[in-house]
């Protein structure tokens, strides 16, 4: 059992129940939300795509997030990871999205976006993407973790809604 199975488990039975599907965003953790998907056994039910988006060419091709928002706010921002969300759900069948963008680090940070700053967007079919900001700690390695464990909570809460 992974670390990550408990919410996977619990996120695909609320899924489950509603006959919804997700596709995630990635940038910071590198396809680790869908990876930890599609862990468990009948992912296939309710896990519809996940697309890693590390450079920002990739947010633009794959998922439709404008340049011009990035370079106004960065890649690193809740405007992006709105797009993210949204451009998602535009490019699969989901009902659901998720998307994270962040600084992993080692390297990367800046005083206004230190090593730790993630923003994480998650976005339900017809509704607007809601952003929220995550300060977090450790190296890249724990950074990446508490991501993916804050991402399958977040998306538990939006089910549940």
């Amino acid at each position: 059992m992974t670390q990550f199975e408990p919410a996977v488990l619990a996120l695909a039975d609320a899924l489950g129940a509603r006959g919804a599907k997700l596709a995630t965003a990635e940038s910071c953790t590198g396809g680790l939300i869908a990876a930890a998907c599609t862990a468990v056994a009948g992912s296939s039910d309710w896990f519809e795509r996940g697309f890693v988006t590390y450079s920002n060419d990739a947010k633009t091709e794959s998922l439709g997030v404008p340049a011009e928002l990035i370079a106004a706010h960065g890649a690193v921002s809740a405007e992006v990871a709105r797009a993210m969300a949204e451009g998602a759900l535009q490019h699969s069948r989901a009902g659901l999205a998720v998307a994270v963008t962040g600084i992993a680090g080692p390297t990367g940070g800046s005083p206004s976006k230190p090593v730790g700053t993630v923003w994480m967007a998650v976005a339900r079919r017809g509704e607007a993407a809601q952003a929220e900001l995550l300060q977090l700690k450790g190296d890249r390695a724990a950074v990446r973790e508490q991501t993916v464990t804050a991402a399958l909570a977040r998306l538990l809460v939006l089910v549940g809604e």
